[in-house]
């Protein structure tokens, strides 16, 4: 980033027992001053246990670096804010972009790089927060085209095709950044047969693939047939809403969908698969190239319509071949897009379903990568670090917004203190989200991260391993107890496969993102490498990203894996300290005899490797399983994005204590949702200083004692949205 200066050296943190013993109403540092708490949920945990950074070579200037010499890449400073940051949380709120419901919206990346801001500057402090060997690893610089493939390139002769000018490249982002997908505010006046022709001729110049000009248009004026479409899209409609998990289907219900009444014209966007014959240039191994290539009409016809000044709603609440059958369309055609064009009363500065707080825009370093996915990095930048990046961005409770919470919290009806642990929640709720009152965290989300453990086979639990891919099936087909409590308390349910042992199908539901088939017994050598264990927490951080990006206000952690509770008490006792036979317990119901031979696995393990808590990464990649390194990048992931995690039980904690070990401020968007009677679960809440909600001797996992908090937690955050104060309900204070 030009213009960076050079941070401060900040010294090694100091090791802290987490939230020493304190009374009510002392005080804990917190950005922006101090506020009173409680010793169960400091705003600002203490520091990590490091070890000091092992000397590196300072990394060379980047832009003039060859491609086959390697150079650090930037780390964004873990300390100090930035308003240049690539990836903040303010970039998921709703200014100044546009965002629209629909994916199949072609050719916005121009919007995304007019908007772009730069990268921090390389702050090695920030590299404290990771082992000495997860710094990042030397990469490429960008290419410059100093390559000798490039050198043998043919020259060019003369100049370059000429550019627009200032003014013209302005006006073609500005169309861009302002389209809108519109859906309130249409006009009944006719649209002149002129524009309407500018427009579809707009469409028509859209690029092609094979130039086979796959599309046609439909326009559609007449009442009975917008009323006949009309009905379809309210069928579909009603059938998405009863899909969607109670919170969602709070916020759909009252987001308004379609136009197709309320406009003057109505245009049916279609490709034909068969046109430009068998051997079209570019189908040959990719037939789907005529849908893509009419997307591109789409966008065409949108922006047009936008520079006239008329309003486009794409609506995809249509059963295709019903809306073929029903407009009398040959039956080889594919419908692209429906879409409502008018005049409208204003275009919104921002896309409404951000409006409505139902998604947010992803910002544009999340979805750039150079060279290989997962190495991202924006044109003239160092590639970026996820894991760094992501710890660089977590930061404590706000002091403002705690304190304006203490404050009301003593100003409503009831007595000060009356909601016990739920006034901190809401204090808690509303320093993460910087307000207050705090947004109510709906709708929410639970992950479920399913793994598999090489532990599995030195026989700490008598269920087979391949219960864990029957178990993600189950949760699949919405049959397990998480999916029974997600349905009664409202939340989506996500299912990941970071390490299942078995290949599992595709199938809706299912986010497939294994690392690997099962971690490696850690009775014989290390679970995971380093990288694996890094790939597995970056798996983590991905699915909190896009949780939040698609509007959900809270996550909840979930895992499933066969023998997961032996790497948790394994993770647990080097995090506390404690002996393994303290922390290690009967998880799925273990005999005394299974349960010696686990505690002897666990002390085993410990004894091979030695893991030194200094290092969580590495102690992570030695003994614990991939749904936990994917749970400690879920945790650090929503922190990032102030959202407010909610953890389930003994793995969870697990998770918890190696992400307060990599950033400790971790523990600012963490609420303990119960307590597992699992003994390893007591010691680790004890360590992170964090009091439970719920605590009925559950030890199932899945998320479900973080699904039975839920409720809590919201009805915190609405009491602070909806009690009255003493002087606006006119009753009197002692």
């Amino acid at each position: 980033a030009t213009g960076a200066q050079e941070p401060a050296p900040v010294p090694a943190p100091v090791a802290q027992e987490p939230h020493p013993a304190q009374p009510v109403g002392q005080f804990l540092p917190v950005d922006g001053g101090q506020v009173p708490t409680t010793p169960h949920l400091a705003p600002t945990p203490p520091e990590a246990v490091l070890v000091p950074p092992e000397a590196a070579p300072e990394p060379e200037p980047f832009a003039a670096a060859p491609v086959a010499e390697e150079a650090v890449a930037p780390v964004p400073a873990s300390r100090e804010a930035d308003p240049e940051l690539v990836q903040s949380v303010d970039d998921l709120d709703t200014r100044g972009a546009d965002e629209d419901d629909h994916g199949a919206e072609a050719a916005e990346a121009a919007e995304e790089t007019a908007d772009a801001t730069e990268a921090p500057a390389v702050d090695p402090a920030s590299q404290e927060a990771l082992a000495p060997q997860d710094a990042l690893a030397p990469q490429e610089a960008p290419h410059d085209g100093s390559s000798a493939g490039a050198a043998e390139a043919p020259q060019p002769v003369g100049p370059a095709a000429p550019a627009y000018d200032d003014a013209e490249r302005a006006a073609v982002l500005k169309v861009m950044r302002e389209r809108r997908d519109i859906r309130n505010g249409f006009r009944s006046d006719p649209i002149p047969h002129e524009v309407l022709l500018r427009v579809l001729e707009a469409a028509h110049t859209a690029p092609s693939v094979g130039h086979s000009q796959p599309w046609d248009f439909v326009v559609i004026r007449s009442a009975d047939t917008r009323r006949a479409m009309h009905e379809l899209a309210t069928r579909q409609r009603d059938a998405y809403a009863k899909s969607l998990p109670k919170g969602r289907a709070k916020q759909f219900k009252e987001l308004k969908i379609e136009a197709i009444l309320d406009t003057p014209v109505n245009i049916v966007v279609t490709a034909d698969p068969t046109r430009g014959g068998r051997h079209t240039l570019g189908r040959h191994t990719q037939p789907q190239m005529a849908p893509y290539s009419s997307a591109l009409a789409v966008e065409n016809l949108w922006l047009a319509a936008r520079a006239e000044g008329l309003g486009v709603g794409w609506v995809s609440f249509f059963d295709e071949r019903e809306m073929v059958r029903a407009l009398g369309l040959p039956e080889h055609l594919d419908v692209v897009a429906y879409l409502c064009v008018g005049y409208v009363d204003e275009f919104p500065d921002e896309p409404e379903l951000m409006q409505a707080g139902w998604s947010k825009r992803r910002p544009l370093s999340w979805v750039v990568h150079e060279e290989t996915y997962g190495r991202r990095a924006l044109p003239g930048e160092a590639p970026h670090d996820l894991l760094a990046e992501t710890v660089a961005q977590i930061r404590p409770l706000d002091a403002k917004a705690l304190g304006e919470a203490w404050e009301r919290q003593k100003r409503m009806t009831k007595p000060a203190g009356a909601l016990g642990m739920l006034e901190i929640i809401s204090a808690q709720l509303s320093g993460l989200s910087r307000q207050c009152p705090p947004p109510i965290p709906e709708p929410a989300a639970v992950a479920v991260f399913a793994g598999d453990h090489g532990v599995h086979a030195q026989g700490v639990t008598p269920w087979p391993q391949e219960v864990t891919a029957q178990m993600v099936a189950n949760f699949l087909g919405g049959g397990a107890v998480c999916n029974a409590f997600a349905t009664q308390v409202g939340a989506e349910v996500c299912v990941v496969d970071v390490g299942v042992a078995t290949d599992l199908p595709a199938t809706p539901g299912l986010l497939p993102r294994k690392v690997r088939a099962g971690t490696s017994d850690m009775t014989t050598g290390t679970a995971m490498t380093r990288e694996e264990a890094k790939q597995a927490i970056e798996v983590g951080i991905e699915t909190a990203r896009d949780l939040v990006a698609a509007g959900n206000k809270a996550l909840l952690t979930g895992e499933m894996g066969i023998a997961n509770t032996t790497a948790s008490a394994a993770l647990i006792s080097v995090f506390t300290g404690a002996d393994p036979a303290e922390v290690t317990g009967r998880g799925t119901g273990i005999n005394d005899e299974t349960l010696a031979r686990k505690t002897e696995v666990v002390r085993r393990a410990l004894e091979l490797h030695q893991p030194d808590p200094a290092d969580p990464i590495g102690v992570l990649a030695a003994i614990g399983g991939f749904e936990h390194a994917a749970m400690v990048g879920l945790l650090l992931g929503g922190a990032s994005l102030r959202t407010p995690v909610i953890l389930d039980g003994v793995s969870a904690g697990a998770a918890a204590l190696v992400a307060r070990a990599i950033a400790p401020e971790v523990l600012a968007a963490c609420i303990a949702g119960h307590r597992s009677a699992e003994p390893g679960h007591v010691a680790a809440l004890n360590k992170l200083g964090l009091r439970p909600l719920v605590d009925l001797d559950l030890r199932l996992g899945e998320g479900t004692g973080a699904l039975l908090a839920l409720p809590m937690v919201q009805s915190t955050a609405r009491a602070m949205h909806e009690v009255a104060t003493f002087d606006s309900a006119g009753v009197t204070e002692k």
